[in-house]
């Protein structure tokens, strides 16, 4: 059954890839960086969802490392602003929420590594 999904998908919108454009959005959020710590907001674990249907239709949940963030008002339309220009991309929506609250659990090893918490 999931097959049939993929073929419907693909001749609903045959110039968008799911995989391949999902990748290439992943891509834009490892360029965009918490201003207040120096990691790209996806190995950060800022994006919580990143839905995209067959039209290039993207939806995003993010959240950011506190509630009182300096540019919480701002970020997410950044955020959707960057994603907005990669092609596929048909458009944007960037949700902010809380809910679960972020945390260091939230970031990869790597980062973590990196900002010598492991």
């Amino acid at each position: 059954m999931e097959a049939s999904k993929d073929i419907l998908a693909n001749e609903a919108e045959p110039g968008v890839n799911e995989d391949e454009l999902r990748s290439d959005i992943i891509a834009v959020l490892r360029t965009i960086y918490d201003p207040e710590i120096s990691v790209n907001i996806f190995d950060l674990g800022l994006i919580y969802t990143l839905d995209i249907d067959p039209e290039g239709h993207v939806e995003i949940e993010m959240t950011l490392t506190a509630p009182a963030c300096p540019v919480a008002g701002t970020f997410p339309g950044v955020v959707e602003g960057r994603v907005a220009e990669v092609p596929g991309v048909n458009s944007v929506h960037v949700e902010l929420v809380w809910e679960p609250p972020w945390s260091i659990d939230s970031m990869t090893d790597e980062v973590k590594l990196e900002l010598g918490l492991l």
